[in-house]
């Protein structure tokens, strides 16, 4: 975008750090298990200390969460580039297609992180966040898209589609873990959505 500054050297170099750090952490989470792989396993792997660890994320979980949290972003940034005019259900599913492209780009390696995301209940937390963020980032844009006013708490229809859109995600996600990874995940969310009957969303 024309004006935007672009990160410095040392923002630059700080976000190979946190990315190096990260990758061998999932490596590690793959290999023996989130619960089983320490912040000291880590360390160990990456070659730092504890306090660089905990300068670059907050927890363990927080390296897990780093893996698609520019999803959300961009799953706004599409939405605000459909039309006006398309469904507000339509405008969704073509917006999560970045989510989908990443899981489709990476997906032996993508396949493993959510399975194991699903699989390790101390990474539920990490999901319930990641919801939050989709809420607060995209409630305005869908008020917007069907006319509702964002202060109003009695008009359920914004938070409405964000979960119904969620659920579809999950289910979608659920279904391509339990086949393997062999079917394509946009697929699944496409028949997921398919089969939710939005009056006037579809």
């Amino acid at each position: 975008m024309q004006g935007e500054r672009r990160p410095g050297a040392r923002e630059l170099a700080r976000r190979a750090m946190r990315a190096q750090i990260a990758d061998m952490a999932l490596d590690l989470f793959l290999d023996r298990g989130f619960d089983q792989t320490t912040v000291e396993d880590i360390c160990s792997a990456a070659g730092i200390s504890r306090s660089t660890f905990f300068r670059y994320f907050p927890s363990k979980e927080d390296v897990f969460a780093g893996e698609t949290s520019s999803a959300v972003d961009e799953i706004l940034d599409g939405l605000l580039q459909r039309p006006d005019d398309e469904a507000p259900w339509t405008a969704l599913r073509h917006s999560m297609g970045p989510l989908v492209e990443y899981y489709a780009s990476r997906s032996e390696r993508a396949f493993r992180l959510a399975a194991l995301a699903v699989a390790t209940p101390a990474l539920a937390t990490v999901q319930r966040d990641k919801q939050a963020k989709f809420h607060a980032l995209i409630t305005p844009e869908l008020a917007r898209r069907l006319g509702a006013d964002l202060d109003d708490p009695t008009d359920p229809r914004p938070r409405a589609l964000i979960a119904g859109a969620l659920g579809c995600l999950d289910a979608a996600v659920a279904a391509w873990i339990a086949g393997n990874g062999k079917q394509q995940l946009g697929q699944l969310l496409d028949r997921a959505m398919d089969a939710i009957n939005q009056p006037g969303a579809n």
